[in-house]
């Protein structure tokens, strides 16, 4: 395991009338957005949010004033701190802000912007290489899921050892090829609904406004999901994320479906919530196990997200659920399932209790990562402005 460093924090500074907090600009799997030192935010909530919706951007659906990229896989932040108990070497916390969104959501997960944790903290110093490859273990605070993560860490000829992001490693959604971030995610079951199958059963039917009764899956293993067969709804499964968005009669009844089973899982009035993620299936065409189509909640994700695969995934081998209905057979203790979306196919490897195959123990998986861009993201200085000057102070 990697030693945490006991360097400071860089500083937040001034520039002009604006407030420079360090940061860097990491993509994350299929996502993207920035990183900061958790140490270096306002502590009060309220005030940290500010500021990240400030440096975002948000609300604005373009984010024409902030380091966002108009769309929920590029209004993604990364909070993270060497981890302040025993288990873990680093904690990180997901912010997911809208474009036009007034706040900043920390209930859910983002396996993607996961992946640029570690290499982030390796650049910041905040923990050291520990070798050819270097495995850290994260808390991700939004849920408590654990996860394992292992990334290049190859020496220079001063043998001065850095992270490495170029390399074979391939994942659909992400042009190129780049060095593997090794993801494994531990006893990621219930991560917001408390449950893996929140209301005990692997098939719900909803009676659902305007549709009538609606069989699903409701299932959280790292990500709260409700499955449903893309044919329920009048799609096929097949369609193109620009054909879903631009669908909007669709979207409603995905909509609608989605607060119903908000409810059904015990999440109260999801609304003004960014999960249950829905996914429509059907069968794969490719070659792959399940076809997908994810949205995020109300835009159709252009692949899918990490712990979504994982969570579909482990619907696949649920016996009665609506994703093993319309699956290609899996077998084995330890399955590669092999789920398609949009961009490709995103293989997850489920590690099974033995005794109970309903359990999964844990899920591997390969993403990359890249820093993007370092330096600082200034916000103007009537949002947070840490260091008043004295005169300030007695104005």
């Amino acid at each position: 395991m990697p030693a945490v460093a006991a360097s400071p924090a860089p500083e937040v500074t001034r520039r002009g009338s604006q407030t420079a907090v360090p940061c860097l600009f990491m993509r994350g799997g299929t996502s993207r957005g920035p990183f900061f030192d958790a140490r270096l935010l306002p502590e009060d909530a309220g005030l940290r949010d500010a500021v990240l919706l400030a440096a975002m951007g948000s609300p604005d659906a373009r984010q024409i004033d902030g380091v966002g990229g108009g769309h929920p896989l590029t209004s993604k932040i990364g909070l993270v701190r060497p981890a302040s108990a025993a288990g873990a070497d680093l904690e990180w916390t997901f912010a997911q802000v809208q474009p036009d969104g007034r706040t900043v959501d920390t209930s859910s997960n983002c396996g993607n912007m996961l992946a640029a944790v570690v290499p982030f903290a390796l650049e910041t110093g905040m923990i050291t290489a520990a070798g050819d490859r270097t495995t850290a273990r994260v808390l991700t605070l939004n849920t408590g899921m654990v996860a394992e993560i292992t990334v290049a860490t190859p020496a220079d000829r001063a043998g001065t050892r850095h992270v490495a992001y170029e390399g074979a490693a391939r994942v659909d959604g992400v042009p190129g090829t780049a060095s593997p971030v090794e993801i494994g995610f531990l006893d990621t079951a219930g991560s917001v609904t408390g449950s893996l199958l929140p209301t005990g059963r692997t098939r719900d039917t909803l009676d659902v406004p305007g549709l009538g009764p609606v069989d699903v899956t409701l299932i959280d293993n790292g990500q709260p999901l409700a499955i449903v067969a893309a044919g329920r709804l009048g799609a096929t499964g097949y369609e193109s994320p620009s054909e879903i968005d631009a669908d909007q009669e669709l979207r409603d009844r995905v909509e609608a479906l989605r607060l119903v089973c908000g409810e059904a899982m015990g999440l109260g009035d999801v609304s003004a919530r960014n999960y249950p993620k829905m996914t429509l299936v059907a069968p794969a065409r490719h070659g792959g196990t399940l076809s997908t189509r994810s949205l995020i909640p109300r835009v159709c994700h252009q692949s899918i997200g990490v712990l979504a695969a994982v969570t579909a995934a482990t619907a696949c081998v649920l016996d009665g659920s609506v994703a093993h209905e319309l699956a290609t057979a899996v077998r084995g203790t330890d399955p590669t399932v092999s789920v398609e979306h949009p961009s490709g196919s995103f293989d997850v490897t489920l590690a099974r209790d033995a005794a109970d195959p309903r359990r999964v123990t844990r899920s591997a998986l390969l993403r990359t990562a890249r820093l993007l861009m370092a330096g600082d993201v200034l916000v103007p200085r009537s949002v947070w402005d840490p260091a008043p000057t004295a005169q300030e102070k007695s104005a």
